[in-house]
């Protein structure tokens, strides 16, 4: 499992002019889901996502990073994003193999979006598998990848 995980001042997914989610401060999620994905890599990657500490103490307090988007009361956008399995080290198109079946990806997806909000936080979600328009207020900018890779 991948999540590119984003402090943000806001975020909100548009589908067909329409906004489908939207989060004021917290954290931005891209989701992807692999062939090889289990119930311990959900579980892990529920509990990274909300305990990390990434947000400052205080407003005037930039240096360190002493809070959990839990800590602070922050909210959560969650988007599923297959294209964070693409190989490009081959050739000029990207390879999916590696990425779970979408049937699959999304019940994977759905529990984990499930795990996020057991934490009472407010939880936003895109569609799955719609194109989607993605507007992230990054605020740091802070960005990190998170993977957990199953066994």
């Amino acid at each position: 499992m991948r999540v590119i995980i984003q402090r943000v001042k806001s975020s909100q997914v548009e589908i067909e002019g329409q906004i489908v989610g939207k989060i004021g401060c917290g954290l931005n999620l891209l989701v992807g889901i692999a062939d090889t994905d289990t119930e311990a890599e959900l579980d892990w990657m529920a509990r990274k996502c909300l305990e990390l500490r990434l947000f400052p103490d205080s407003a005037t307090d930039t240096g360190r990073w002493d809070k959990s988007v839990q800590d602070i009361g922050g909210e959560l956008l969650v988007v599923s994003q297959f294209t964070l399995y693409g190989d490009c080290r081959k050739g000029r198109r990207p390879s999916f193999d590696r990425a779970a079946a979408p049937e699959r990806a999304e019940i994977f997806y759905d529990k984990f979006v499930e795990k996020l909000r057991q934490s009472g936080l407010k939880v936003e979600t895109g569609l799955f598998g719609a194109m989607m328009q993605v507007s992230i207020e990054n605020d740091g900018p802070v960005t990190l990848v998170l993977e957990r890779e199953s066994g």
